[in-house]
């Protein structure tokens, strides 16, 4: 199992940016995949970005892709979620979460992460 912590969320103005952290502990982070997730408030968990184990891959929701970039750094144990060009419709509760396997190739289904974070909030205000 693996702790997950993020950081980073607040309340911005849209087109302002944010960074998200998640820090991991208690296993070896650089063997699994990573993704962040949101959930807004009377809607489903979604998928917003993941990243392979070594981090040569990523995938992104359409709605955030090319303003927002997944990365890690496996000497660190974290990984990051940088939000440019914020819009009122990304607030949400954004969520960390670790791969179930390890040597992933970072997927957008929630059941395929079996760790989880608490969540940071985001609020983008128009």
């Amino acid at each position: 199992q693996v702790q997950l912590v993020e950081s980073g969320g607040g309340l911005v103005q849209a087109g302002d940016s944010l960074r998200l952290s998640c820090a991991a502990s208690g296993r070896t982070f650089s063997s699994y995949a990573m993704g962040w997730f949101r959930q807004a408030p009377g809607k489903e968990r979604e998928f917003v970005a993941a990243i392979n184990w070594s981090g040569g891959s990523t995938r992104y929701a359409d709605s955030v892709k090319g303003r927002f970039t997944i990365s890690r750094d496996n000497a660190k144990n974290t990984v990051y979620l940088q939000m440019n060009s914020l819009k009122p419709e990304d607030t949400a509760v954004y969520y960390c979460a670790a791969d179930s396997r390890p040597y992933g190739y970072g997927s957008s289904r929630t059941g395929d992460f079996g760790s989880w974070g608490q969540g940071t909030q985001v609020t983008v205000s128009s």
